[in-house]
């Protein structure tokens, strides 16, 4: 599932790049996340985009980055288990999404929406300033990368650890 990753012509790994793209192409930060990673774990691109309409900009509120957020849907996709005796699960993927969030702020400082803007886009006129200032197009692409190129290590360094407990 997790072969090793082309790297690109830009230096990032192929699927980061792939996800860049995509919200550069008009997708949310979530969408774009979560419709390039959700596939790998049974969640089809179109209902990927749907589920994670609502959670761009912090869900539109400032809140938790939707980068993050869509990263997090991955984790939950891939660790999540339907047995309500499956505790492990539930560990694991709080364990991993919690190193996910340790290592974006990291990189970032922060995980909250305003803060990597800059401005409180819950208020209208934060969000203008925000569109006026083009902090989604100057600044977004940045917090989508970081949180695809994350999300990448951890599949991967997971995808290795397996491998080496098979051996």
């Amino acid at each position: 599932m997790f072969e090793k990753k082309m790297i690109s012509d830009k230096g990032m790994p192929q699927e980061a790049e792939q996800t860049v793209s995509c919200f550069k192409e008009g997708l949310n930060c979530t969408q774009a996340v979560l419709s390039i990673f959700g596939p790998q774990f049974g969640l089809d691109r179109e209902n990927a985009i749907k589920i994670a309409g609502a959670f761009g900009s912090g869900m539109g509120m400032g809140e938790t980055c939707g980068a993050v957020a869509g990263a997090l849907m991955v984790i939950g996709l891939k660790h999540a288990k339907l047995e309500r005796r499956s505790l492990f699960s539930r560990d694991k993927t709080e364990d991993i999404a919690r190193e996910f969030v340790v290592r974006f702020k990291a990189r970032n400082a922060t995980t909250e929406c305003r803060e990597l803007l800059g401005c409180d886009v819950s208020t209208l006129e934060g969000l203008k300033a925000a569109k006026k200032e083009k902090h989604f197009k100057i600044r977004c692409p940045k917090f989508v990368q970081d949180a695809a190129e994350i999300l990448e290590e951890l599949l991967k360094q997971e995808q290795q650890s397996k491998r080496k407990g098979a051996t």
